[in-house]
């Protein structure tokens, strides 16, 4: 069993219920603009706009993996990742990975995507925290989207055999929605949450500002998604990009975390390429929090440059 599928297994198994083939990139020729801060980085939220559209950075917690441990590690070539982490200014040896659904205020929906991990793997578990520092409670919340069923991105949706967000509509793709269904790990969680599941052909407007982005390779139906509005455009790249320092340096390195690897190589490797031609605005899930910053050419190869930078 892969790391992510013991993942979802330990946080999804709720005794308690509780990373594109290149995507077809849209003609859009003009970069979007930065997004201008509505608030200032919080400790656990960070409130921004996509043009008119409200947005927020919720951190729900991080996992901390040992590079040299092939057990924890997804790379299992351990002497180049600690290298390249050494030369990256990484003096622990850890792979450091966020977690940080994403919010987006529009009228009257309350989108939700991704719901972090529920607290489980270890993880702190602040979500909910997070969310009402945003202003929002789960009833409030209409609609969910699924990047897919890891346990990181779904271990929010469900506690103690009841619905998290009562209210929403939970959306993902019918690849990743049937497969899903098909894991017997994950059949008490699919048992709550089918009332509430609208799957959708890859591609599909989800919402009326945001449209679903295949980014295959890592899950069967593993989904980015575009949000754009007033000149404002946005990626959430969900797992296509793991760390921001492996995955976009050495997009060319094997994640043993991806369900099929040659695919979501060549899907990392077009991220790659898309984000720094079109100068395009990216929400990393597990980047360093905030999770918001652009993909820049760096000699023969990229790097990844957030916004807002980080404090010296």
């Amino acid at each position: 069993m892969t790391f992510h599928a013991r993942l979802a297994a330990a946080g999804l198994m709720l005794a308690a219920l509780g990373a594109c083939s290149p995507e077809t990139e849209k003609k859009a020729e003009a970069p979007a603009p930065s997004p201008a801060p509505a608030v200032a980085l919080a400790a656990d939220t960070y409130a921004f706009r996509i043009g008119q559209l409200e947005a927020v950075a919720l951190r729900d917690g991080s996992l901390a993996l040992p590079a040299g441990n092939t057990g924890a590690s997804p790379w299992a070539n351990t002497a180049e990742v600690s290298a390249l982490l050494r030369a990256s200014g990484v003096t622990d040896d850890t792979i450091h990975l966020s977690i940080q659904p994403l919010l987006i205020k529009d009228g009257e929906r309350v989108v939700l995507i991704d719901t972090g991990a529920g607290g489980q793997m270890g993880t702190e578990g602040k979500l909910q925290a997070s969310l009402r520092t945003a202003g929002v409670v789960p009833a409030q919340v209409t609609d969910i989207l699924i990047s897919h069923a890891h346990g990181d991105h779904v271990g929010g949706l469900v506690a103690n055999g009841a619905l998290v967000f009562p209210n929403a509509v939970i959306r993902m793709s019918i690849p990743e929605w049937t497969a899903m269904q098909a894991d017997a790990e994950l059949a008490e969680l699919v048992r709550v949450i089918t009332p509430k599941v609208q799957a959708f052909a890859p591609g599909s407007v989800v919402a009326p500002s945001i449209t679903a982005v295949s980014l295959d390779g890592h899950t069967p139906g593993h989904t980015g998604y575009e949000i754009a509005e007033g000149g404002g455009r946005l990626l959430y790249i969900g797992d296509a990009l793991h760390s921001s320092i492996l995955s976009v340096q050495r997009p060319d390195w094997r994640n043993n975390w991806d369900g099929d690897s040659a695919t979501a190589i060549a899907t990392r490797q077009g991220l790659l390429e898309r984000g720094a031609s079109q100068r395009l605005l990216i929400y990393a899930n597990h980047f360093p929090f905030p999770g918001l910053g652009r993909i820049e050419r760096r000699d023969d190869g990229f790097v990844w440059t957030p916004d807002p930078a980080p404090a010296s």
